[in-house]
């Protein structure tokens, strides 16, 4: 069986290098910490971005700077607030993020959310 604990360590998110991903407005900047079956990434969201599909993917974000809306597929809306979170499970919920005035998000998700 292999060792999966992560050791103590900081992480300098002004030396991960930045990713960009083009929204169907605006852009995402990724900045992405991968462990074995856990992703950890910092992400600022343009102004006026409107992601390009929606996500099936499970997550944890945590809202930093900003306000972003989700849009679930269904028609629900729900906004993040600076302070604020949301959490969903792999598949549970289609999502999309779209922005006004940009944010910045914590988010973390992985294999413990399938």
């Amino acid at each position: 069986m292999k060792n999966l604990n992560i050791p103590f360590q900081t992480i300098d998110w002004k030396g991960i290098q930045k990713t960009e991903h083009i929204g169907e407005t605006g852009v995402a900047y990724w900045q992405t910490i991968q462990f074995e079956g856990l992703r950890i990434r910092y992400v600022e969201y343009s102004k006026n971005y409107k992601a390009n599909h929606w996500y099936k993917k499970g997550h944890i974000v945590y809202c930093l700077k900003g306000e972003v809306t989700n849009e679930l597929e269904n028609g629900e809306q729900s906004v993040l607030l600076e302070g604020m979170s949301y959490i969903v499970s792999d598949d549970l919920s289609s999502h999309r993020s779209v922005t006004k005035n940009g944010v910045h998000l914590l988010i973390i998700d992985g294999d413990f959310l399938k």
